[in-house]
């Protein structure tokens, strides 16, 4: 395979540098600096949910993509992933797997073409509200930065259709809803580092994050915990849809959990309200319809054949296909859970119905739910599987 070694691209003509280097040369050497896409979808009656991931990882040389769909417990992934050299950034492509942006920010077009493994997507997202720039997230473990990333996000909806070997869904905006970010900067990536002094620390991470559209605006509320409940990072924020936002002030959890399991049902999310911008506090319902385990089997840390800007060689596409409604299948179900839900709270005078993502982790302590080990909760298959 021919490699092209000039350190000049298509981007290098349009004015965007930040710094001085060309456009492949991010601003920081670090190994785990990455630039990804993320979709999802889901019928608002919970049949079906997909996540869709593009990737690039400029220090290591790869740009992978992910297509995840769940339907009737069918949990079926396409993954592919290239060298980067050569590749095009601006219609960026991996295998059958492909983003376009359409209109900056508001729509785009992203692509499963079909494949042996029977699953493929050509949809249209569009925004409901302007992309949202969310609070930057850090995190620095005995000196180094091992999270520091920027993400902007976006509610909206869907318009085109999603093949699985279970039927073939017509998705429309009027049904069909979701949430999309844009995130970059860096996290873990790529094959696993020694952890050298950080193996004496047990993992711990508390995560919930809940971009959630209805009629005419939408709610983004995130909060990330320590094992104690000290928060990392929180927002809880209003934006209508021609882009005021309001802030509406400190977030809060009361999660309701399936038996023998870590996977959130559902629960209470409140906030407090925000006095100086004149915003009551709201409390939310929220009903997991679909849980995706967006982690299994598409590069986000819990398959060690697979992960994130992990190099396979110039170019491979593979599938995955795991039975969700089985003991074995269900067993393999852990961490990250990306949940299609149905949200509901009291403003004024209207009773609001929304849909969004209900995104949880739970790993290691936190002592406000009792957990108190890296996974204990987890490991009761059946309860899984039924």
């Amino acid at each position: 395979m021919a490699h092209d070694t000039s350190p000049l691209s298509a981007l290098d003509d349009y004015p965007l540098h930040q710094v001085a280097q060309p456009m492949r040369h991010v601003g920081t050497s670090d190994r785990n600096f990455y630039d990804r896409y993320y979709f999802n979808g889901f019928s608002h009656d919970g049949s079906a949910m997909f996540i869709m991931g593009l990737g690039v990882y400029p220090n290591l040389g790869v740009m992978d993509s992910f297509l995840v769909v769940l339907v009737d417990g069918q949990h079926r992934v396409v993954r592919s992933s290239r060298e980067l050299d050569g590749a095009d950034r601006l219609a960026p492509s991996v295998g059958p797997l492909s983003v376009e942006v359409i209109e900056p920010l508001r729509r785009l077009r992203v692509r499963c073409a079909p494949n042996e493994w029977g699953v493929d997507l050509d949809a249209t997202w569009t925004g409901s509200i302007p992309a949202h720039p969310e609070p930057a997230h850090q995190m620095r473990e005995y000196g180094r930065a091992i999270f520091d990333t920027y993400r902007m996000a976006q509610t909206g909806g869907w318009d085109g259709t999603l093949t699985t070997p279970e039927g073939t869904f017509n998705l429309t905006d009027a049904t069909w809803w979701g949430t999309r970010d844009r995130s970059w900067g860096v996290r873990p990536v790529g094959e696993a580092e020694p952890p050298g002094i950080r193996a004496q620390d047990p993992p711990s991470w508390f995560w919930i994050y809940a971009p959630i559209r209805f009629a005419d605006h939408s709610i983004i509320l995130i909060m990330q915990e320590t094992a104690d409940g000290t928060r990392i990072l929180e927002e809880a924020v209003r934006i209508d849809a021609d882009g005021t936002t309001r802030h509406l002030g400190r977030p809060d959890h009361d999660l309701t959990f399936a038996p023998g399991t870590r996977r959130a049902t559902g629960g209470t999310l409140t906030t407090s309200g925000d006095p100086l911008e004149g915003t009551a506090g709201v409390e939310i319902t929220a009903e997991a319809l679909i849980p995706l385990y967006v982690g299994i089997g598409t590069g986000y840390g819990f398959d060690a054949d697979w992960r994130h800007g992990m190099w396979h060689g110039p170019q491979v596409t593979q599938g995955v296909h795991i039975d969700t409604t089985t003991p074995d299948g269900a067993a393999r179900l852990m961490g990250i859970v990306d949940s299609g839900a149905r949200f509901t709270y009291h403003d004024g005078n209207r009773d609001q119905v929304g849909y969004g993502l209900f995104e949880t982790m739970v790993i290691g302590p936190h002592d406000r739910y009792g957990f108190a080990d890296l996974l204990d909760g987890w490991g009761d298959a059946t309860t899984e599987a039924s």
